[in-house]
């Protein structure tokens, strides 16, 4: 509990932090000096800088047509607030640099251009959000049995099932899933978005997958927040098979599993691995794991293919150059190190602003060699 309210107190600060450096901005570079407008500007700001928590609260309750679409425009909002503070530090660059030179612009006028392009930064991050495109990429694992060789596999991670990716966007990517002909799929957490609601309709879909060889789905912390007893119950009557920190046998290629830790658990997770190399050491595997972290540890257990998500690649940008220091640089793309490799992606969905800026949400097609 302690934990959950620093978190909310850090996002507070952050938020209102953040609106204020707006205000402070907008006020200076558009020369307001009335107070009824000032107040009006800091009103709407204050409002805003709470929305998305109040929305997030308001929707766990009831999810109605009303509090969706405020969930959804408080969350495109801080999307979009990104992309102007990103805009007011140009501006200020922009006039210092001109100050400087001896000239004195207008600051409200490139403030104006500056803005208009940071808006539509964010509506090309709505539609790049929602048109997750193929990344094709091939893997060499030793001794991979005849029957694997050039079959494909299908990474599926982060999609974030809720209030903002519903059925129809998975059935898109059931659709271009099927047009691979992939042998299997394989879905590495966070397949829901953490919220409460009709999680058989939002996973329906997935019944019209086809892979021969089955599709696996491991846990994410996401799953966690919503309960993975909800998950596992959402996917008891879809042909996926959950993965429970163990390894099965899928045609001479071990599939390792393991669940992302709970709310609250110090889960020893390369203990978990090591406790499973009895059943994988030495023949050709695929392990999956949520996030990409203890690289080396993997590794050295003897694991061939580690497939992760979880990071989003920042998601916004340049909330990149933050994960790329947090996953020192396994955040996102295709790493070979001897017989071990790891691709982490990017993943499908989005959490919290509904918008992608500076990557492209994905659909991971492994073939085999």
């Amino acid at each position: 509990m302690m934990q959950f309210r620093t978190i909310i107190i850090t996002l507070l600060a952050i938020l209102l932090g953040s609106h204020y450096a707006a205000y402070a901005s907008i006020v200076r570079l558009f020369a307001i000096t009335g107070k009824v407008r000032k107040r009006a500007l800091a009103g709407v700001l204050a409002f805003l800088s709470v929305s998305f928590i109040l929305a997030s609260v308001l929707i766990s309750r009831q999810e109605n047509l009303f509090t969706r679409g405020f969930y959804l425009l408080s969350g495109y909002w801080l999307g979009l607030l990104v992309n102007l503070l990103m805009a007011i530090a140009v501006v200020w660059l922009i006039v210092g640099v001109c100050r400087l030179a001896g000239f004195r612009p207008k600051a409200a006028i490139i403030a104006l251009v500056c803005f208009g392009l940071a808006s539509a930064y964010a509506v090309f991050g709505v539609w790049n959000a929602g048109h997750p495109r193929i990344k094709n990429i091939t893997v060499t694992i030793p001794n991979l049995p005849a029957q694997w060789k050039n079959k494909k596999i299908v990474q599926l991670s982060d999609v974030h099932l809720g209030h903002v990716r519903r059925a129809d966007f998975m059935q898109h990517i059931v659709g271009t899933v099927n047009a691979v002909h992939p042998a299997m799929v394989v879905i590495t957490g966070d397949l829901f978005d953490g919220s409460d609601g009709d999680l058989q309709r939002l996973v329906q879909p997935l019944n019209d997958i086809h892979a021969e060889e089955g599709m696996f789905f491991i846990t994410g912390n996401h799953e966690t927040f919503l309960g993975v007893h909800n998950v596992f119950a959402a996917l008891e009557n879809t042909p996926v098979r959950i993965l429970r920190d163990e390894v099965v046998d899928v045609d001479g290629l071990k599939v390792i599993g393991i669940s992302y830790p709970k709310r609250g658990e110090n889960k020893d997770v390369v203990g978990v691995l090591h406790s499973l190399e009895k059943d994988f050491a030495g023949r050709p595997n695929l392990f999956l794991y949520h996030a990409p972290v203890h690289i080396i540890e993997f590794k050295d257990s003897g694991v061939n293919l580690q497939l992760s998500g979880h990071t989003h690649m920042g998601q916004i940008f340049p909330f990149r150059y933050i994960t790329h220091l947090v996953y020192k640089g396994y955040d996102y793309g295709l790493h070979r190190m001897g017989d071990y490799t790891l691709y982490t992606t990017d993943g499908i969905g989005t959490w919290g602003p509904a918008l992608r800026t500076g990557n492209t949400p994905e659909i991971v097609v492994v073939t085999l060699q």
